[in-house]
């Protein structure tokens, strides 16, 4: 009788007896003969050694190819017989609703037209599992589910019961006396879930966020004192329902320390310890605090930098006293040589030339080394917002006083072609077409065309910009415009405004920009449709076009950390027009401008605002046109240039004229000041581009210099008393474009201003 070989090695052949003459396979469907016979450790000629024969078996069976195997002998051939693993047809995810199919694609590994075999199912039915957990849902149950099809092929399909989401329904806390559990508490990235916390996601479980937690813990009480502070264990359990997650901290807090001799030992000879000791953050008797050791080492590195010394170590070296219950720490600045820049390595740009980058460096090859200039070099390299990432490295040179400084890039998009369409409380309906291009041909070069229609404004503008005008460091520009402006809304008349004008920016300091420019315009002023006994007659008196050329300045300092959203860093703006240089129309205009944003506690930040403007006439009156407007959006709470001088009409009693609106004129002098507090959101809201903030406005509109004295007519509000408004607004960069809502509480306005308690803007792109 045959002998046979099973897998689990049963049934030995009978050693020494033969040798192998022919192999024959059985049971194939797919596979040649000859694959098979390739995975063997036996050939024709060789003897039935039992030992070679299981380890083909083995061989066969770590194919995954199989679902059985199984040696016979006849004669002398070699008998395989073989049953075949099934071929997936497709892959079928069937209950799924959090997680959608192609995550849950991503996250197998079994393809159609791939072997299937059970073991690879249930690794990725874990691995779905775990993506699962990863998103909160531990109740998660996954079944895999087999469909057999002719020719050997299978369905497979994962039938899914994602369960509800896993909370964080209570956080507990043992062995802590100094801190209550809600001081505690605060200090975790992880919440309690609550009703009221919409956009975060921290109250589901999560054991890489239970990781930073301890973490979290140990800084927080190494920061108020407690040096030998540890958490004994963190532990996360299931409530019976398995809904909910209850997590325990198991904390040992320890002695409070203070800080007692603090020191630095520099092995640097060309500097001398007591520069370095300026940079000490701590002094004796100072509560322990770790966040003031890490400054120190962070000053004390950034202080050799900008010495030259790029690659510098400074180790706190701590002394624990137990019985005085103080710490001694001394900082050691290991040698190191003063370094200089041997090459710039600029890559991952590849529409930007590489000359556009290398510009904006204030480190040049061969220069000593400066770690504020090489922050600097990346801080303008950012600002030029072609790449989504920009990073710059320290790399070791060919030399130890040699470095590389590797500039990464990864570009982003500069082309902007966009047809929009919004609608706003201040505008109504919006429609816009810009063509426009900030990079272009790779030189940074900006090119823009726009075209806008609304209910108040209709303009087309050309403008080209050239930030290295003749080789230089100057930025030069032109633009043409054509602006009408329908003022219906406020006031009874609409301007039409064409003209071209020059631009030049010349840095004079490293965040300073001295910028110029030159216009000229031909003003239109008319009331179009409106009725002229309806209309004021200091209106009428300013009907007309004129011819303007004006030249202008201002003087530029920016500081901010981001161009579009800042939380830290200030700018100032001061800037000067004179309109006289030929034309009609003669005066000098003058405007200061200033933003300052203050990072706070606990994710807040606020920013500090201020404006103000007066124009004076050269020789003769300010005309409507050319004074200043005020109001919404930049005055919140009031209408568009709804604050300030209006012109009213009067019956024959000299009362204001019941249902007629009045005519706001604008005004020669204006300030303006905000007080905004921006809420922390979370790390949800702000990838939503969610923002929300507490604001106080106050703003006043004044001076007239014109003489009013028309029989009939009287102003009201031509007064430097504040107008002043607190509310509540929202910011939220929608998928349909930005969208902004503002609710105002008034606190003091004048006769006749045009108030308005809620505004909204909201736009889309088609």
């Amino acid at each position: 009788m045959p002998a046979s070989v099973k897998a689990q090695g049963s049934a030995p052949f009978p050693s020494g007896e033969g040798r192998i003459e022919g192999i024959a396979v059985s049971g194939i469907q797919r596979i040649e003969p000859a694959t098979v016979v390739s995975y063997l450790s036996v050939r024709v000629g060789d003897p039935f050694d039992p030992e070679r024969l299981d380890d083909s078996l083995k061989r066969l069976f770590a194919t995954g190819l199989f679902a059985d195997v199984s040696f016979d002998r006849n004669g002398n051939t070699l008998v395989i017989q073989v049953t075949e693993n099934p071929i997936i047809n497709r892959i079928i995810f069937d209950g799924n609703k959090r997680l959608d199919n192609e995550e849950l694609s991503a996250e197998v590994q079994l393809r159609p037209r791939i072997v299937f075999t059970r073991a690879k199912v249930q690794a990725d039915v874990q691995r779905m599992l775990d993506l699962y957990q990863r998103s909160g849902r531990f109740a998660a149950v996954i079944e895999p589910k087999v469909v057999q099809l002719p020719q050997n092929r299978v369905d497979l399909i994962f039938e899914i019961s994602e369960g509800p989401k896993s909370k964080i329904r209570r956080i507990n806390f043992i062995g802590n006396t100094a801190f209550s559990d809600k001081d505690l508490r605060e200090q975790l990235a992880t919440t309690e879930a609550r009703w009221w916390r919409l956009f975060g996601s921290n109250d589901t479980y999560d054991p890489d966020r239970q990781a930073f937690d301890r973490e979290q813990l140990r800084r927080f009480y190494f920061n108020n004192g407690y040096a030998d502070f540890r958490v004994i264990s963190a532990t996360a359990e299931l409530t019976p329902d398995r809904e909910d997650f209850i997590v325990t901290f198991v904390v040992e807090e320890g002695e409070i320390y203070h800080f007692g001799t603090v020191d630095v030992e520099s092995e640097i000879r060309d500097i001398d310890e007591g520069l370095f000791r300026v940079f000490l953050g701590m002094r004796e008797g100072q509560l322990y605090n770790l966040d003031r050791i890490t400054d120190t080492v962070d000053r004390l590195t950034n202080a050799a930098g900008v010495l030259g010394y790029a690659f510098v170590n400074v180790r706190p070296m701590p002394r624990k006293n137990r019985e005085t219950r103080t710490l001694d720490i001394t900082f050691r600045v290991l040698d190191a040589p003063r370094v200089y820049v041997e090459r710039i390595a600029v890559h991952g740009n590849v529409r930007t030339r590489d000359e556009v980058v290398r510009r904006e460096f204030r480190l040049v090859e061969g220069d000593a080394f400066n770690l504020s200039k090489m922050e600097r070099s990346r801080q303008r390299i950012q600002s030029l917002g072609f790449f989504r990432e920009s990073e710059v490295e320290q790399l070791p040179g060919s030399r130890e006083d040699r470095l590389v400084l590797d500039v990464s890039l990864q570009e982003d998009a500069t082309g902007e072609l966009s047809l929009g369409a919004a609608f706003s409380s201040l505008e109504n309906f919006i429609f816009e077409f810009s063509i426009r291009e900030r990079n272009l041909l790779g030189r940074a070069q900006e090119l823009r065309l726009n075209f806008s229609l609304s209910s108040l404004r209709q303009q087309i503008d050309v403008g080209f910009t050239e930030p290295r005008f003749l080789g230089r460091n100057i930025s030069a520009g032109i633009d043409l415009f054509q602006i009408n402006l329908e003022q219906s809304q406020f006031s009874s008349f609409q301007t039409t405004t064409t003209g071209i004008s020059f631009r030049l920016g010349l840095p004079i300091a490293e965040r300073a920009v001295l910028a110029l420019r030159y216009s000229i315009r031909r003003d239109l002023v008319d009331i179009g449709n409106i009725d002229p006994n309806r209309t004021s007659r200091f209106i009428r008196d300013q009907l007309g076009d004129n011819i303007t050329s004006l030249f202008g300045y201002s003087l530029i300092y920016d500081s901010l950390n981001h161009p579009l959203r800042p939380t830290r860093g200030q700018r100032a703006v001061f800037s000067q027009d004179l309109a006289g240089l030929g034309g009609d129309i003669f005066y000098l205009r003058t405007r200061l401008d200033y933003d300052k944003f203050v990072p706070l506690i606990w994710g807040f930040y606020g920013r500090l605002g201020a404006e103000g403007g007066y124009i004076r006439g050269l020789g003769q009156d300010i005309r409507i046109n050319d004074r200043f407007f005020l109001g919404g959006p930049k005055v919140r709470g009031f209408d568009t240039a709804g604050l300030g001088p209006a012109a009213v009409l009067l019956d024959d009693d000299g009362n204001p004229i019941a249902g007629l609106r009045p005519d706001f004129i604008g005004g020669e002098a204006f300030y303006q000041g905000t007080a905004e507090l921006f809420l922390p959101l979370g790390e949800a809201a702000r990838e939503m581009g969610v923002q929300a903030s507490l604001y106080l406005d106050a703003a006043s509109l004044f001076e007239l210099s014109n003489d009013f004295d028309f029989e009939g007519e009287a102003v009201f509000g031509d007064t430097a008393e504040p107008r002043v408004s607190v509310g509540l607004g929202v910011a939220w960069e929608s998928p349909f474009g930005p969208f902004r809502i503002d609710f105002a509480k008034i606190l003091k306005s004048q006769p006749f201003d045009d108030t308005k308690s809620f505004q909204f803007n909201v736009g889309t792109s088609f």
